[in-house]
């Protein structure tokens, strides 16, 4: 018996694709020649697509697949998607929450403590043979201090448990106050940066937060604080913040995300008092590999006319 078509947007987990290639008749996408002559061809069949969430399936090839009626997301985060497309086309969408959330909540930490401790700094130091001509410069500290989390969501609540251990003040900022967490609510940003040491962006990307950090939030969070970033690049105004780096407004940041990825603007590479990540919040290989599982069991769902694991609130109903 023929295998049924899938249409595969975009590279995501390798184990992933290998597994998706052993159930269905894999289409890749973003490999085809003729991306157009692809989708004419498998039209009448294709019921189902799978792609990462920051790709996601634009209008067009929608239109062009009028059978299709799930997209399932590699990724928490599904700001590539069309969703008003998807809607209007009756194509569910699929996402691959929570089994991720401890992972990004640990990579948040490691950047908290390496930008705050200046840990790349320090390795520097040593490989360079500095640490011979006397101690390295003294840095600041986390324990104790305030730490303001933009996005109080499932990823969120796991970066507080751990400040938590680190006997941290704990506020937030998010669109409403949750009346179910112990922490401080601020509904105003700029306060909020005011009133933090550390502040956290872990919220979705999309036009709605596209430079929600911007020159005036970097100005409230002020000299001795630091910007750590695992969200998404566009959540934050690139230029605002290398400005702010270069003259020493803030102390410094840590970021897992760009707005270009994995275009990182170069001026980055020169400054001491930020640290760099290729966008690895998620990437260890049991998170991924639990990622991967999510994408395959809604498909397998779908197909099974049984309830999806994981829709996206925006195609419910």
């Amino acid at each position: 018996m023929s295998k049924t078509d899938l249409l595969l947007v975009s590279p995501i987990h390798a184990p992933t694709i290998a597994q998706l290639e052993s159930l269905y008749n894999v289409h890749r996408y973003w490999q085809a020649d003729d991306k157009a002559a692809l989708l004419a061809r498998i039209a009448p069949t294709c019921r189902a697509a799978a792609s990462s969430g920051g790709v996601g399936l634009k209008a067009d090839a929608l239109a062009a697949l009028p059978n299709l009626k799930l997209l399932a997301c590699f990724g928490v985060g599904y700001d590539g998607v069309d969703l008003a497309a998807c809607r209007a086309h009756g194509v569910r969408v699929t996402n691959t929450p929570d089994v991720l959330n401890e992972c990004v909540a640990d990579t948040t930490w490691m950047l908290i403590l390496a930008t705050v401790r200046r840990a790349v700094f320090n390795d520097r130091y040593v490989r360079a043979g500095k640490w011979l001509a006397g101690n390295a410069p003294l840095t600041d500290k986390v324990w104790g201090e305030t730490l303001g989390i933009v996005g109080l969501g499932r990823i969120g609540k796991a970066i507080a448990r751990r400040a938590e251990g680190f006997g941290m003040r704990i506020v937030y900022h998010g669109r409403h106050r949750q009346p179910d967490v112990p922490y401080e609510y601020f509904a105003d940003l700029k306060a909020m940066a005011r009133a933090a040491k550390i502040l956290v962006l872990i919220l979705p990307g999309g036009k709605a937060t596209e430079h929600l950090v911007d020159a005036e939030v970097l100005a409230a969070l002020g000299k001795k604080g630091y910007l750590i970033n695992v969200s998404r690049g566009s959540n934050v105004d690139e230029a605002a913040l290398l400005q702010a780096l270069r003259d020493g407004s803030i102390a410094g940041a840590g970021l897992d995300v760009f707005a270009d990825e994995p275009r990182v603007p170069e001026a980055f590479f020169a400054l001491d008092n930020v640290v760099l990540q290729p966008h690895v919040g998620s990437a260890t290989v049991p998170t991924r590999d639990a990622m991967g599982q999510l994408v395959v069991d809604n498909l397998a769902a779908y197909f099974a006319g049984k309830p999806l694991l994981t829709e996206v609130p925006e195609t419910r109903g």
